[in-house]
Order: C-alpha cells, then structure tokens, then sequence
C-alpha cells in the first residue's frame, strides 16, 4: 500500500530539520566557546604585561591570580623538594623541579617550578639539582594547577616523584603552609635548569574547526534533503532521474 505523498515526505522533512537544527545550535555554542577563550587570551595577555604581584606575608587567594606576574623573595628549601615525572624536552625525558621557597620575614612558603632537569639513568635515583644557599629573588607567572580527569591521589606518589601535582596533594604530603599556585619560574638563576615554557593553549583554533564541522555537515543535511526531494519529485513526475 503506497503512501500518501505528504505523508511518505514528512519524515525525511521532520528529520532534516531537527538534524540541521542540532547541528547548527552545536555550530553555534563552539563559536560561542571560542569566543570565549579569545577574551580570557586577551584578558591573560592583559594580566601578563601588568607590573608583578609581590608575594609578601600575607595570603594570596588563588581567585584572579591565575597567570599574573609575580615576584617572591626568600630561601629555597631543597629537602621538600618534589618531582613532577614525563615531563619532555627536546625527545629527553626528565622531571619539572618543584621547591618551596621559604619568603623572607614569614613562615609561609611558595612552590616554584624551577624548571626541567633530565631523569638519571636509573629510576630509583633522584636527579642532582643546584640550588642557591642564600636568598634570591624569583620572577614567573602564577599557575593554579588542577587534577588531571580520572586520577586518584593515591596512586601517583612515589616518594618524591608525582605524575601531577595540586597544592592540596603537595600539603598533604609535606606539612607545611604554602600560597594556593605554583611559581613558574621564568627568570635566570645558574642551576643547569631548562625553562623553556610554552605559551599557554587556549583552544581557541579548537573551537573554530568544530565549528566549521558542524555548519559543514548541516549544509550537506540540507543538500542531500534538496536533492533526494527533487529526484523524488521528478520520479513521480516521470521524469529520468538525473545523472
């Protein structure tokens, strides 16, 4: 029994128009995603070029200071020293040196990455690192590090060695008080340290080339429904379909 003509379009009609419809509204939110990680670049960029922060005694709060210039004085204390393991240089497997510095004139501390060093030979030893004795001054962006998806901080710590590092995983490890970012060191010490960071990754492109993804595959909805409509049409007409 054949179909009424309406009735034997209306399906392939209503599905177009809620798969185009989806396709677009997706299109959509990943232009409003990249539009969104374009203002936080520009605000970072406008964090960056501001004077540093000093990191004095007094408690930072980890809101509004993620990414901005700062700049600590005080003492590095080696012995709470942490390893943050599969960090790559140059095709070299090492270790980012992570070490509070003890800032002058209060108990409180900030964790610093110093930087990459290669990992020994063997794996049960600990890379010798250089470190001043007196005090320095640091200079580097603020980082608020977070938990990588799916891990469990109990099973990542070996001794010293990390495979990711939060400051609350680093508190319960070592007793001691710390600001709530790390300090990724940027400025020049002579300890054999590589500190070649790379500027942050936004996504931005990312977003964009979804995007783009979505409209396409809307349009090609759009296309085949036209074209299958007018090959149908034309059958019904009888009329050869076209080549």
């Amino acid at each position: 029994m054949k179909l009424p003509e309406k009735r034997s379009r209306f399906w392939p009609t209503l599905a177009t128009v809620v798969g185009v419809s989806v396709t677009v509204a997706l299109g959509n939110w990943q232009l409003g995603r990249g539009a969104q990680k374009r203002e936080l670049k520009a605000q970072s960029e406008a964090r960056a070029a501001q004077p540093p922060i000093h990191v004095g005694i007094e408690a930072l709060s980890a809101d509004g200071i993620d990414l901005r210039r700062l700049e600590a004085r005080g003492i590095f204390e080696p012995q709470h020293a942490v390893y943050i393991d599969n960090r790559i240089h140059r095709g070299t497997p090492g270790y980012h040196v992570v070490m509070p510095l003890k800032i002058e004139g209060t108990e409180r501390r900030v964790l610093v990455n110093r930087g990459w060093v290669a990992r020994p030979a063997l794996r049960s030893e600990l890379p010798a690192v250089k470190t001043p004795q007196g005090p320095v001054t640091i200079t580097g962006t603020a980082i608020v590090p977070h938990a990588a998806p799916f891990e469990r901080m109990d099973t990542v710590v070996e001794g010293r060695i990390v495979q990711n590092l939060t400051v609350p995983r680093y508190t319960s490890m070592t007793p001691i008080a710390v600001q709530p970012f790390v300090l990724r060191q940027d400025s020049a010490l002579d300890d054999g340290l590589v500190r070649a960071w790379p500027a942050p990754d936004f996504g931005i492109e990312k977003h964009y080339g979804y995007a783009f993804q979505w409209f396409a595959l809307a349009a090609t909805l759009t296309v085949f429904y036209g074209y299958t409509q007018l090959r149908s049409r034309r059958r019904r007409a009888g009329e050869p379909p076209a080549a």
